[in-house]
């Protein structure tokens, strides 16, 4: 499990002075960037390789809410790899408060230059070798 903390933005919040639920998807985005680049793969090297990895889809349950300044730690764990599809799953903690703000998954696939949907194993062998050992540490940590 991976873990990204950050602090609430005011530019971030609504008009009811909580974070806007759009901006947790910009956090879960940013929290993978992040883990993606602790692992020695980000998705700037990815991309150097041509294979991209657009999100398939998306889900978020909001559990309670976020204000300006808050500190919230972002939980990220692989759920689920196949070397073609990717799926991660979040638990978004506001440390502030202590409360649960969010449980959320996000599923991925791979694409080469074309926008073809590819696996790993052929197209980037390092890469998922990379995701393949990730995805085995996550599952023994269930």
């Amino acid at each position: 499990m991976y873990t990204y903390t950050r602090k609430a933005r005011y530019y971030e919040t609504d008009k009811m002075g909580i974070i806007h639920h759009s901006n947790y998807i910009r956090w879960m985005e940013e929290a993978r960037c992040e883990y993606m680049d602790s692992i020695g793969y980000g998705y700037a090297k990815a991309e150097e390789n041509k294979i991209g990895s657009p999100v398939a889809a998306l889900s978020v349950e909001y559990k309670s809410p976020v204000h300006f300044d808050d500190t919230v730690e972002i939980r990220l764990s692989i759920s689920r790899y196949s070397g073609v599809v990717l799926e991660v799953k979040y638990e978004i903690l506001n440390i502030t408060t202590g409360l649960l703000s969010a449980l959320a998954t996000s599923k991925h696939c791979y694409t080469n230059e074309m926008g073809q949907v590819v696996a790993l194993k052929k197209a980037l062998p390092e890469l998922h070798a990379v995701m393949a050992a990730e995805f085995e540490k996550d599952k023994a940590n269930v």
